[in-house]
């Protein structure tokens, strides 16, 4: 394939390859060409030009094949276009002889094809510079024309449309011949021609002005006719056409007016013409006016549908201001359509026409016109729908008759009511709550209007004004409520009219329905009222005859429609509901028979119909209330169930003697009793013999039924039980069909149900009766039957396949194979498909090899005998399907067979049917093999390639198919295309070609199967798939009218912005450069409606997305089109901010009233209406009528606004986490002014303000929802981010008032409570996060807090409900969860002013530019005086909703413990909503209340008040008792128990999905109570409650991972112990003064008593224990010792613990030293080991040198551990001596031995090590005297440190040493002073030699100094001499010569200073000493004379410099934390 990529074909090369390959090579070099010829050099180009001519012209007469030849021309076109143009018309000519030749033989006939295509494409890239040669082009092609087959003439005619494309108005000569030849072929046989000729037409209309003004008619009669028998593709373009006409004849282009005088036809006369092809089809004017006056037969279905496409053209094109100025005329007209005899002759037509009206009005209205054109289109549709009504009034209450023509005004007006109310409906839902002024304008009167519908004499109208209300209440739900009490209230009132009792329980069923799709649902009263109703209805239903009927449906009706309510509320209504249901029917077979005696034929119509309601509302209770359906509500269902299949046995008895009238209610039980029996569990009647016989038996008889077609016939008159249920996925509308065909379609589902659980014998009479069905039916009956019997039997076979049971024995499976390979040689290909599917699934079913080779076999041989296309295509589907149901490892063998003859058919090229079968089939087989098919890749792909290189492309299926083959190749070949192998690159090169040619098809489907395919190249190997191509195809195709394609498209968009967002947004752009190309300016055109490409290039692809959203219907378009915006978001958004922001910015203020056209900007349309006028006249002529002004870009629809505000959200998170400088002011600014193109989102601050703003105060509650969640996460953000140019303020404070203004719309008393309750989360988190000090700028929200707290307080019942009570309890919680976390943030604000030393006046220069001193200084209790007046009500409100939230968490078990009437915030109807709303509110409230609880010590200045304020206004709490009779211990034990049983229940198992907040909210709760006095009692009296609380903490750490959790566990683990220890203190001191029996003083003595045995689970040191060990463990692994000894482990340098774990560590550690003081003796012995060992081990891993020479909080905490453990005085007790100081004696080992010098740890800390050795020394003295193997150590690690060569380490060890000299115990110190003295004063008087230079350095000399100082002191006197004789010497060695000390450095001066000072001190101490060694040595006493003096002299000086500069300290630099000793 690379030999094919040079500008001039490799000849060569093309030689060399096999014949095969010459066309894909040929193909390849020529896409090579066509990229490379636009971007070449030209003079390379006109060097090469006459060689690559003669190659490409000697091209055309190889016989080039369909995409070969289209590339051909284009290349051709483009070199002329490109190089000289002298020879184009030589090769024109070459061309015209081409086709004038008269071979006409097949062989000859692709060049003759490539030769048009030639023709073609040079007209259109040069159009008028070829001249004058056009006539005899045109005449030739057309002459042509007349004798060419179909092929020849679809290509002729697409030539022909170029042709008039390139010459524009140049060949008006020539149109009306093109026009004369042309019409004619819009009816020829050839679906693609009649394409090709609609397309060519479209063209020509461009110019030819005759056609849309005299040959108006004409046109429009001739596309009626080619509308006859057309296919969708036709359909298309003919209705392109004829819309495009008819808006031309309206509004004419300007240029052909320009050019001719024309009259323009008027609106109704065009729309007159349409009408006659919608109501009379093709034959309109052509038949005899007697034929016409008879009315002849019915118009075909193909041009009623073409027609309706038609009007959406004509409507589209002339744009959505026309249609809003002349939307009445259009709306009557449409409307008369749907009334007009013709239309309606039978209901099935009826029904269709009126779905091709709804399609007219939902595709113009809905896609066209903006929400506030919308909202006056609801207007029009309104007034319409009351004009019909008033004229049906007119008519019902005419008694007397004279208006003999009104009943069918009356009958056809039902049909224009349906029409306009489902749209109105589909309106407003669309519209949602933006559509609230339509509702409430009184003068439109929209709910009196429709609710006058209700009334209608035709149950259609009733249906679809009750659908109507729907809507209205879906999208406005405050509507429900109110709606459903009118409709009751009339149903009461107007009881005895017919109509009413069905209208209005039709409305209320509707409503019922639309109540799942309001999330805050309806009151629970509404149900009693629905269940009192329906009762009321049936039990009157008998009184009057005139009525029973319509009061038997509807309160039938309304019970179905209950049930949707869901098992919460029906639950309540059940045993009612069961016993209605066993009176319908008779009780026993003897009742039955009585009843088959008596009654009239009215009586059972009645008696069916309600039975068929019984049946209804049962199947409903099953579908919706699964959770009901115990057994024993099965067995209660069962009854009547039986019953009534026995009732269905007599049923043709009834009819014969009550007659024929009887056959559809009969039909309708019969429907209800399959859904019923169909939702069950079979094995409910499984057991049952007479069920499952009667249900077989039925079914079959059903089976011969035959269907009319019903598709397109559904309609809510067929079932009413529709208007309540769920609507299925992607219909707008329910639809259900009619009652026969929803019979067969139910038997058959049933029957697949039924079916594996029957047993072989009765499978096989079915089976056999089939078949004898099947042989009795003749002609069009049998294939019914067949159809039906087949679609039973499938369904049969899918059950066993799921059921995983067998089919069954072997006469069981021949009776079925017979039934199966009868209909595979069916001529009806819809058999053929079912037959096909029976057999793979049967081989499935069956599973045996045997039986799968045998079916094999028997296709195999009939494939290869057979000729016949019917044959050969049903069996190679049989064998796709058999490889598709036993999958590629069942059906392995037979691989190679059915690949080989499935490709031999593929190419027989005689029939395409067959080709199109067989490739099908492949395309299964390769899919179903996977791996296994590899080996057939390259012979499957060579053929793929061929035909498709080769097969017509007015064969579509061929190509789809094709498109099927090569995605499942792909897939097959898998992540291997990423590979460089040959056969690789051949494999994945070949599958680009083909996606290639796929890519340039004509056919939509095909291209969408190109798109995947390359999708799914772009997954295994993206670097090989082009996207600078892929994109720009993609961007065009958004814009196509073909869904399929939009949904490719958008889905391969999204796979790419997945992983390549940048490069995606890139090419898209390019595509807008590259705005040369039509395709562009279509594209743009289509988007933004503003003319020019100026706005692509802007909002790029991103703003296309965000464009499509406001027109797209279909769910899955839409939700890939949010997913590729979020793909490039995610990876855009940073770095693009400001575009992203604007386009949300955009989208989100495009209105802030309902609807309007709102254009984006404004000054863009100034710009392009400036360079209108410098446009060309080409391009002027194109545009409609009035420019392009009469397109408005439609405003962005509620629902892309929603998402546009989501995006922002998101954005804000997306930069939260790329960079922290998004959210610093001043950095931002720094980094702007560093780089002017980095974009920082604090500097949008007011925007993201804003967009926020308008998104929260619009009218759209799911807006409102978004915009204030936007807010919330601002102020999130934004709130501690500093203003630098006002220190001390923060950026936020300048919008408090947008942030109040947004805010307080959604505390008004009709906004929803679920906006309340976001509302009351944003006040609090603006209250809390401190943004706002000055507390009257903060009282704006706090009183919009306060409002709602008092509507809290107002308790139950008060206001009218308009929602359910869950979403009262929603917003109530919310409102007290807000001010739980106002009243948190406000104690923690008081809590650190309080903990901060008061502040000292500010000096005056300070506030002078403030008038009022403390406006922004937050006095200590602020926002606590805003809490504190709330706060006595509060805290009750905050127990009773914890207490309630207790009783909601209990299991089910306990429900009967729940108080019956429900708690203070919740009914007992709506509990497990309710549970949701406490389950996220809960966490703050507790949190406060044990703020509170602390605070005011349990509420004790509580109960003093309360006798004072006894009648408050708090709602009656359920306690029973009032809570003033308790004790207050009382009142503190069950407080206690509430808040501990609640904290305990969530930290045993936190959900995952719970945030991290509740649980931190958790735990500072617990801390906070815990320091309460209160608390730590009764926490200390229950130990166990003490050791429970640990163990869920335990838990808890293992699952929750966070640090701060961490922390937080530590916080209430150390509360828990203190509780402890206070506890037992005080057991100790008072049974301290009297010794009782021994049992007390066992308690006394701690845990562990005399044995020391500490029992897991009940010992709260056991758990302490093992709670902390696991912090230990978890950040200090290496103290886990079994990790050392695994083999795997390498040790690892200790590190430096993060700061976090660190304190972590710390804190842990000091809550393990605290343990033994809870602990007797034996029992402290028990865990002193281990806590010694893990302490010792924490100061091993954590002491390291840190570069301040700080000491690490954990070795401070374990050092601290040490000394409080070998201080204890249970180290003291005689019993346990041994014990103890071989405890003490091995840590010290330890500690010795972890501080050995060692390679691997170089930077250990020998100051902390000494500490701790040191610590031992003097702590644990009498028990380490005498060791000689730890002294020995000692002296070793001090030696160590005087030898450091740090000087802070000898500093400290000089000072260690000290305290241990200095111990009292002589025994102790002296081995020491032995051993280290000598080595000290050796090192002292080195000092001599090598001076300090560091002040670290003299620090050390003057701590050794020190030493031997106080080593004199300590001796004898006899000893002083000696002890001097070492002293005094060194020092006087320091001292400096005169002329020394001036040029000294500092250090060395501080050193003679310091020696100095200390000999004055010292001779008189010891005089007569200091004489005798100074009078020893002669030298030493002139150095320290001569010192004395220099410093006499000096010390005036000295004095001065003293104040100057202090001396250097002699304090030590290093000082620990705490002092340990």
């Amino acid at each position: 394939m690379e030999l094919a990529h040079s500008l001039l074909l490799n000849e060569d090369a093309l030689a060399q390859i096999t014949e095969a390959k010459r066309p894909v090579f040929i193909f390849e070099w020529l896409r090579f060409l066509d990229k490379v010829l636009v971007a070449a050099n030209k003079v390379d180009v006109k060097e090469k030009q006459k060689k690559l001519v003669e190659q490409l012209t000697g091209l055309i007469s190889s016989a080039p094949g369909p995409p070969t030849r289209k590339l051909l021309a284009k290349n051709l076109a483009t070199l002329y276009s490109i190089g000289d143009t002298f020879t184009v018309f030589q090769t024109l000519d070459k061309c015209n002889d081409i086709i004038k030749s008269k071979d006409d033989t097949p062989a000859y006939l692709p060049t003759k094809l490539a030769a048009v295509a030639c023709v073609g494409a040079f007209y259109d890239k040069m159009g008028r510079m070829l001249g004058s040669s056009f006539p005899d082009t045109i005449n030739n092609l057309l002459k042509a024309l007349k004798s060419a087959e179909s092929q020849g003439r679809g290509e002729i005619l697409l030539s022909l449309q170029k042709v008039l494309s390139g010459l524009g108005g140049a060949a008006a000569s020539c149109h009306r011949d093109i026009y004369k030849n042309a019409r004619s072929l819009l009816t020829d046989r050839s679906m693609a021609v009649r394409c090709m000729v609609a397309k060519c037409l479209l063209e020509l209309q461009n110019e030819a002005v005759f056609m849309w003004t005299t040959e108006l008619e004409n046109i429009a009669t001739l596309c009626f006719k080619a509308l006859e028998g057309s296919n969708y593709g036709v359909r298309v373009a003919v209705a392109k056409l004829l819309g495009t006409v008819m808006a031309t004849a309206l509004m004419p282009k300007q240029a052909a007016v320009m050019r001719q005088n024309v009259k323009r036809a008027t609106l109704e006369e065009v729309l007159e013409l349409m009408a006659t092809g919608f109501l009379r089809g093709g034959s309109g004017f052509l038949k005899s006016g007697g034929e016409m006056l008879k009315g002849g037969g019915s118009v075909s279905r193909e041009v009623r549908v073409g027609v309706t496409q038609a009007y959406v053209v004509f409507v589209t094109t002339l744009g959505g201001q026309w249609l809003e100025r002349n939307f009445a005329t259009f709306l009557s007209h449409v409307l008369d359509l749907v009334s007009h005899p013709r239309a309606t002759q039978t209901h099935v037509e009826a029904v269709y026409s009126r779905r091709c009206v709804s399609f007219m009005l939902r595709a113009t209205l809905g896609g066209l016109l903006g929400e506030k054109a919308q909202i006056a289109a609801g207007k029009e549709i309104c007034q319409a729908i009351s004009k019909q009504m008033r004229a049906v009034e007119a008519v019902v209450n005419d008694i007397s008759g004279e208006n003999k023509a009104g009943a069918a005004d009356v009958s056809a007006s039902q049909h224009v009511m349906v029409c306009a109310l489902k749209e109105l409906g589909s309106l407003v839902q669309s519209l949602s709550a933006t559509a609230s002024p339509l509702i409430q304008e009184p003068s439109i009167g929209l709910l009196e209007t429709v609710t006058s519908v209700l009334l209608h004499p035709s149950m259609a109208a009733r249906l679809a004004a009750a659908w109507c209300l729907r809507c209205v209440a879906v999208a406005l739900p405050y509507q429900l409520t109110p709606l459903l009490d009118r409709c009751a209230e009339r149903i009461n009132n107007l009881k005895s009219s017919p109509e009413a009792v069905s209208g209005y329980s039709f409305a209320m069923a509707a409503l019922l329905g639309g109540v799942h799709q309001c999330p805050l649902g309806i009151p629970h009263s509404k149900g009693k009222l629905v269940v009192s109703i329906a009762e009321d209805l049936l039990r009157t239903a008998a009184q009057n005859s005139r009525l029973s009927l319509q009061r038997t449906q509807a309160g039938w009706l309304l019970l179905g429609a209950l049930m949707t309510l869901g098992p919460s509320l029906v639950r309540y209504h059940l045993p009612k509901m069961l016993l209605l249901w066993r009176n319908v029917f008779p009780r026993s077979q003897k009742e039955l028979e009585a009843e088959k005696a008596r009654g009239d034929s009215f009586t059972w119509q009645v008696t069916l119909e309600g039975r068929a309601g019984a049946l209804c509302a049962m199947r409903s209770f099953v579908a919706h209330c699964p959770e009901l359906l115990t057994e024993d509500v099965i067995r209660r269902l069962m009854t009547p169930i039986e019953c009534a299949m026995t009732m269905m046995s007599h049923v043709p008895a009834i009819t014969k003697v009550h007659g024929a009238h009887l056959k559809a209610s009969a039909a309708m039980v019969r429907l209800r009793l399959y859904d019923i029996l169909a939702l069950l569990p079979p094995k409910t009647y499984e057991g049952n013999r007479g069920t499952s016989l009667f249900i077989s038996k039925n079914t079959y008889k059903l089976l011969g039924l035959q269907p009319n077609s019903a598709s397109g016939s559904g309609a809510l008159e067929h079932d009413p039980s529709s208007i309540y249920l769920r609507v299925p996925v992607g219909e707008a509308i329910p639809g259900p069909l009619p009652l026969g065909v929803s019979v067969i379609d139910a038997s058959v589902a049933l029957f697949g149900v039924v079916f594996p659980h029957v047993s072989f014998k009765h499978r096989l009479q079915m089976l056999d009766h089939f078949a004898e069905c099947i042989k009795q039916a003749k002609g069009v009956r049998q294939q019914a039957v067949q159809l039906n019997i087949f679609t039973a039997v499938l369904s049969a076979l899918k059950g066993l396949a799921e059921n995983k049971s067998t089919l069954g024995p072997e006469e069981v499976r021949k009776s079925a194979l017979a039934l199966v390979m009868g209909a595979l040689d069916n001529p009806n290909p819809i058999l053929r498909c079912a037959a096909g599917e029976a057999l793979g699934r049967m081989a499935q079913v069956v599973g045996e090899a045997t039986f799968i080779a045998r079916m094999a076999q028997t296709s195999f041989d009939k494939l290869k005998s057979a000729r016949d296309v019917v044959s050969r295509t049903g069996h190679s589907l049989a064998l796709g399907c058999l490889h598709r149901y036993v999958g590629g490892i069942g059906s392995g063998q037979h691989l190679k067979t059915s690949v080989s003859i499935l490709l031999a058919l593929a190419q027989d090229g005689s029939s395409h049917e067959v080709q199109t079968w067989a490739l099908h089939s492949l395309a299964l087989i390769v899919d179903s093999s996977g791996p296994m098919y590899r080996g057939y890749v390259e012979p499957t792909l060579s053929l793929v390639l061929t035909l498709l290189l080769t097969v017509p492309p007015s064969h579509t299926e061929v190509h789809q198919c094709l498109g099927r083959c090569l995605g499942a190749l792909i897939t097959t070949v898998g992540p291997e295309l990423q590979g460089n192998g040959a056969t690789i690159s051949t494999i994945r090169s070949s599958c680009l070609v083909g996606c290639a040619i796929m890519q340039d098809h004509s056919d939509s489907l095909v291209q969408a199967a190109a798109i995947s395919c390359l999708q799914q190249l772009h997954m295994f190997a993206p670097r090989h798939v082009n996207l600078s191509s892929l994109v720009p195809c993609l961007c065009v195709h958004l814009c196509s009218s073909h869904l399929l394609l939009r949904r490719a498209a958008v889905a391969c968009l999204r796979q790419l912005a997945q992983r390549e967002a940048a490069e995606v947004c890139e090419y898209a752009m390019s595509l807008a450069k590259r705005a040369g190309d039509n395709i562009v300016i279509y594209f743009v055109a289509v988007f933004f409606d503003l003319g020019s490409d100026l706005n692509i290039t802007e909002t790029g692809l991103e703003g296309v997305l965000f464009g499509m959203l406001d027109r797209e219907t279909d769910r899955k378009l839409c939700s890939d089109i949010h997913d590729t915006l979020g793909h490039m978001l995610s990876s855009l958004a940073v770095e693009k901010l400001s575009h992203w922001l604007k386009l949300c910015k955009d989208v989100l203020a495009a209105t802030t009233d309902v609807g309007g056209a709102v254009t984006f900007e404004v000054e863009k349309d100034e710009e392009d209406s400036e360079k209108k006028d410098e446009m060309d006249d080409d391009t002027m002529f194109t545009g409609l009528g009035e420019d392009d002004k009469s397109k408005p870009s439609v405003a962005p629809r509620w629902v892309t606004r929603v998402f546009a505000a989501d995006c922002l959200c998101r954005i804000i998170l997306l930069c939260e986490n790329a960079d922290k400088t998004h959210f610093d002011l001043a950095a931002a600014r720094s980094a702007q002014v560093k780089n002017p193109k980095g974009d920082l989102l604090v500097l949008h601050l007011s925007d993201l303000i804003r967009m926020a703003f308008m998104a929260a105060t619009d009218h759209s509650n799911q807006l409102r929802m978004a915009g204030l969640q936007a807010l919330e996460d601002i102020i999130k953000k934004f709130a501690s981010v500093p203003e630098p140019e006002f220190p001390g303020h923060v950026i936020l404070e300048q919008y408090q008032a947008n942030v109040g203004a947004a805010l307080r719309p959604a505390f008004s008393p009709d906004t929803p409570s679920d906006i309340t309750a976001k509302a009351c989360q944003v006040c609090s988190t603006w209250i809390g996060s401190g943004v706002v000090s000055d507390l009257n700028d903060l009282r704006r929200v706090h009183n919009l807090l306060v409002s709602s707290l008092d509507k809290v307080q107002a308790g139950k019942g008060s206001s009218s409900q308009l929602y359910s009570e869950s979403a009262t309890t929603m917003e109530k919680l919310a409102v007290l969860k807000a001010w739980a976390e106002v009243y948190v943030v406000a104690m923690k604000i008081k809590k650190e002013a309080e903990s901060k030393p008061a502040k000292p006046l500010r000096s005056g220069e300070e506030d002078e530019d403030e008038d009022d001193l403390g406006a922004d200084v937050l006095p200590p209790d602020s926002l606590i005086t805003l809490v504190q007046p709330e706060l006595p009500s509060l805290s009750r409100l905050w127990l009773a909703m914890l207490r309630d939230y207790a009783l909601l968490t209990l299991p089910a078990e306990f429900s009967s413990q729940l108080p019956s009437e429900g708690g203070a915030f919740y009914t007992p109807e709506t509990i497990d909503t309710a549970r949701l709303h406490y389950r996220s509110s809960w966490a703050p409230v507790l949190h406060a209340v044990a703020l509170w609880l602390s605070s005011t010590g349990f509420g004790a200045d509580e109960e003093k008040e309360e006798a004072s304020s006894a009648p408050s206004k708090v709602p009656s709490l359920p306690q029973g008792s009032p809570s003033t009779i308790k004790t207050f211990e009382e009142s503190v034990k069950d407080r206690m128990h509430l808040m501990l049983g609640v904290s305990i229940e969530f930290l045993c198992f936190p959900r995952p999905e719970e945030p991290i907040e509740h649980v931190m909210s958790c735990l500072r709760a617990l801390c906070t109570l815990l320091e309460c006095p209160c608390a730590k009692t009764h926490i200390a009296e229950d130990q166990l409650l003490a050791v429970e609380l640990l163990n869920v903490l335990h838990r808890l750490l293992l699952t929750r991972d966070p640090p701060a959790v961490q922390l937080q566990v530590t916080a209430v683990v150390q509360e828990t112990i203190r509780a402890a220890q206070d506890h037992l203190q005080r057991r100790r001191t008072s049974k301290g003064k009297e010794e009782e029996g021994e049992k007390d003083s066992q308690s006394i003595q701690g845990e562990g008593g005399d044995t020391g045995e500490l029992v897991p689970g009940k010992s709260l040191v056991f758990a302490a224990m093992e709670l902390l060990v696991f912090i230990l463990v978890r950040h200090l692994p290496q103290l886990n010792t079994r990790v050392k000894e695994s083999p795997s482990h390498v040790p690892l340098r200790p590190q430096r613990l993060p700061e976090e774990s660190a304190r972590l560590v710390a804190n842990t550690v000091s809550i393990l030293a605290e343990l033994p003081s809870l602990c007797s003796p034996a029992g402290s012995m028990t865990i002193l080991p281990t806590v010694l060992f893990l302490i010792t081990g924490v100061l091993r891993e954590t002491a390291l040198k840190t570069s301040d020479n700080s000491v690490p909080l954990p070795v401070s905490a374990a050092l601290q551990g040490i000394k409080t453990i070998i201080t204890s005085p249970l180290a003291r007790a005689e019993s346990n001596q041994t014990q103890w100081t071989g405890l003490v004696r091995s840590s010290l080992a330890s500690v010795l031995e972890y501080s050995q010098p060692d390679e691997s740890r170089p930077d250990t800390d020998e100051v902390s090590m000494l500490t701790a050795i040191t610590l031992f020394l003097l702590s644990a003295s009498s028990e380490l005297v005498g060791v000689t193997v730890l002294q020995k150590g000692c002296m070793e690690r001090f030696k160590n440190g005087l030898n450091s060569s740090d000087p802070g380490v000898q500093a400290r060890c000089y000072q260690l040493l000290l305290s241990v000299f200095q111990h009292s115990s002589r025994a102790l110190s002296t081995p020491y002073i032995h051993a280290l003295a000598p080595l000290m004063v050796e090192k002292l008087k080195a000092v001599e030699r090598k001076r300090p230079g560091t002040a670290a350095e003299l620090q050390a000399v003057q701590e050794g100094i020190r030493v031997l100082e106080n080593l004199v002191s300590m001796g004898e006197e006899q000893n002083r001499v000696q002890l001097l004789a070492l002293l005094v010497p060194t020092l006087i060695s320091y001292l400096l010569g005169e002329n020394a000390i001036s040029s000294a450095p500092q250090v060395s001066k501080g050193l003679h200073d310091f020696a100095l000072q200390n000999l004055m001190r010292i001779g008189p101490l010891y005089p007569a000493a200091f004489k005798i060694v100074i009078g020893a040595a002669p030298e030493l006493k002139t150095r320290l004379e001569s010192a004395i003096r220099a410093n006499q002299a000096s010390s005036k000086a000295k004095a001065a410099a003293r104040q100057a500069q202090p001396t250097v300290q002699a304090a030590p630099t290093i000082k620990l934390k705490t002092n340990f000793f």
